[in-house]
């Protein structure tokens, strides 16, 4: 996929991204946004790992095998973003921020 100068993709495919929301959505009832990283806090070695917060920002518990499969999915979706920083991916606009640029955003 080409990008534009400003590094947004030429043709980005926001219908892919749409229908991940919607079964993440369907997958983890309450769900709001999904932070994702390669940096599972109990694991050596990388690994994806997700958490997952309700519209009020509240944390909601997952087991392992779906917080995996939730961070794997958007892995997949967003294979060019760097992933050597979290990113955040909100459900409602299908949308993935950089981590740390959605909390300096909240901060203004």
């Amino acid at each position: 996929m080409l990008a534009m100068p400003s590094g947004t993709p030429a043709c980005p495919d926001t219908d892919r991204q749409r229908r991940l929301a919607a079964q993440l959505a369907d997958m983890i009832p309450g769900a709001a946004t999904v932070r994702v990283s390669l940096n599972d806090p109990k694991e050596a070695w990388p690994h994806p790992h997700a958490i997952v917060k309700d519209a009020a920002g509240k944390t909601l518990e997952l087991g392992r095998t779906t917080a995996r499969v939730a961070a794997r999915w958007i892995l997949r979706v967003w294979p060019e973003a760097d992933w050597t920083r979290p990113h955040t991916f909100d459900l409602a606009e299908a949308t993935l921020t950089r981590s740390d640029l959605v909390a300096a955003g909240r901060g203004r």
